[in-house]
């Protein structure tokens, strides 16, 4: 009896014993985690070249002068040639105009520090001729371009009317709505002074109307004709 309880203790023991499938841990291999640091390492994008040109720009900054020296036939490609070497564009350069729309300086837009520098070693070359002057944004900023697309015409009598100012500009393309009149007295005397601009399409035609028109009369007048750059 004793033998065959046995029997069937061991065999109730085989049946309810299962297989291990599962290997030690120290076998296993470690769980693998989720992670984007070495992604992250690989993708991080080189500095911009246009940043830096950006920040190394703006540590030069623009520099602004005010030239001296000038008179009416000044153009600013003379300018340009005198100043060669300072990486003026006509851009940069704006003509400062007095109350009677005459040209009393230039103002310059230097690219940097050292282009400044090195115009106004130029302009000392020239002794008393010409004096450059450092000033502020504002003082650029205040001043509006011609652009050489505008005439002015001096000379008209008190008494000649929109219709004589067409007359006179007769075989010329311009805006005729930007026909503007100022009148004002010179100091020291007291004769009215008036003069008149007109706005062309473009430097070229400006420049056609000032070489046909210039000196010609308007009501019995003599009119001078000069193009504002």
């Amino acid at each position: 009896m004793n033998i065959l309880r046995n029997a069937i203790k061991l065999h109730v023991s085989v049946r309810t014993v299962k297989p291990i499938h599962v290997l030690p841990s120290f076998l296993r291999e470690p769980p693998k985690r989720f992670s984007t640091e070495p992604d992250q390492q690989q993708q991080q994008p080189l500095p911009d070249a246009s940043v830096n040109q950006f920040l190394d720009s703006a540590s030069k900054g623009f520099v602004y002068g005010k030239l001296f020296g000038i008179t009416k036939y000044t153009m600013k490609s003379d300018i340009i040639s005198l100043l060669e070497g300072c990486n003026l564009t006509p851009d940069d350069i704006k003509v400062s105009y007095s109350r009677s729309l005459f040209p009393v300086a230039m103002m310059l837009r230097f690219p940097s520090p050292s282009a400044f520098s090195n115009a106004g070693r130029t302009i000392r070359r020239f002794g008393r001729l010409y004096r450059l002057d450092r000033v502020d944004t504002s003082d650029w900023d205040i001043v509006m371009p011609y652009n050489g697309k505008t005439v002015v015409l001096q000379g008209l009598p008190r008494s000649a009317a929109l219709e004589d100012v067409e007359r006179f500009l007769s075989g010329c393309e311009y805006d005729s709505s930007s026909i503007q009149t100022v009148t004002f007295t010179r100091p020291g005397f007291t004769n009215l002074v008036r003069l008149t601009t007109v706005q062309f399409p473009s430097h070229i035609q400006a420049m056609n109307a000032c070489i046909s028109k210039n000196r010609k009369i308007c009501l019995n007048n003599q009119i001078s004709v000069r193009v504002l750059y």
